[in-house]
């Protein structure tokens, strides 16, 4: 009998790799979509699936729709991806993003201990939790010192997983994810945007791009790598954290330098004008992870490179926005 999968945040850039994964290896696949007025846009990134997927209505802040989705699915695993999670919004929307990181894991976990208690729980840490630690580079026993509300939360979420991995023996785990891009990004993710970005100059519909601070570095993965990496979590014989990461840093500026080369425009300089508005109030500098423990006791790796990411997301943007030019 096929394995039960349940995912929040489906329909989003991780959500959608990782449903594509556990189809290919025999899973039976739900999903937990909220009700939009606009379906279409917010299940592009899965509508090539179709009836592959069970997709359920529900919100992780309605803990009445999670538990109606939970009894009825009855998952031999639950990957709970479902964030705001862009930190820049974070700052402007602190309530919002604070309710759906945190209340919205503390939903998933009780509703996991409720009705499937011997589920298999994921979730999605984050590398922002460590903010401008001291500790470098960074591994699951790095000092966590978040400067965003965003990352706030998901410290919190973190510790609400470990949480009840004690106090009611779920078998539950955190992904601490590093940066992971793929063609899926969001656009105002910088990564998509400065391909977007640098796709349309080539293309004569845009003269400037606009970005902020050029010298944040970030360790920077392939999302497809990653989601395989959240699977392996829930295999091991026992629940644990683990840093998931390339183990490599980029600067946002090397990367922006890399991308007008690569599509043949040249100096960056003459084209990126820097804004204040896209400047955090508390700055990341930098972030480098070290994936020593997942490649020990899980066997993964990183398959994709750094440049050979970027250029995947050329590829596909480009064709996506200009189809056959």
């Amino acid at each position: 009998m096929a394995k039960r999968a349940l995912i929040t945040g489906i329909a989003g850039q991780d959500g959608s790799y990782l449903a594509e994964l556990l189809l290919e290896k025999g899973y039976e696949v739900f999903g937990i979509i909220p009700r939009r007025s606009t379906p279409e846009t917010q299940t592009m990134r899965i509508e090539h699936l179709g009836s592959q997927l069970n997709l359920e209505y529900g919100d992780v802040l309605d803990l009445a729709s999670i538990y109606r989705v939970m009894k009825n699915v009855g998952p031999d695993e639950v990957y709970h991806l479902a964030a705001q999670s862009h930190v820049q919004v974070s700052f402007y929307e602190p309530m919002h993003t604070t309710s759906v990181v945190a209340l919205g894991t503390l939903n998933m976990l009780e509703a996991t201990a409720e009705f499937t208690p011997n589920a298999r729980f994921y979730h999605a840490a984050s590398s922002e939790m460590f903010g401008n630690t001291p500790d470098y580079p960074i591994n699951e026993d790095s000092r966590m010192v978040p400067v965003s509300p965003y990352a706030a939360a998901k410290l919190n979420a973190y510790h609400l997983t470990q949480v009840y991995r004690v106090s009611k023996q779920l078998f539950a785990v955190n992904g601490i994810l590093f940066n992971h891009e793929s063609p899926r990004r969001g656009l105002n993710f910088v990564t998509a945007k400065v391909v977007r970005g640098a796709l349309a100059i080539k293309h004569g519909e845009a003269q400037t791009l606009e970005l902020g601070n050029l010298d944040a570095s970030r360790d920077w993965g392939h999302a497809r790598d990653y989601v395989e990496a959240m699977w392996l979590m829930l295999q091991h014989h026992e629940p644990d954290d683990y840093v998931v990461a390339t183990g490599r840093e980029v600067t946002v500026r090397e990367m922006v330098r890399y991308v007008f080369e690569r599509i043949g425009l040249g100096d960056y300089q003459q084209y990126v004008r820097l804004n204040p508005r896209y400047i955090r109030p508390y700055e990341l500098v930098h972030l480098q992870g070290r994936a020593e423990k997942a490649e020990r006791v899980l066997g993964w790796k990183p398959r994709y490179t750094f440049e050979g990411l970027m250029d995947e997301m050329i590829i596909e943007i480009g064709a996506r926005f200009w189809p056959g030019r």
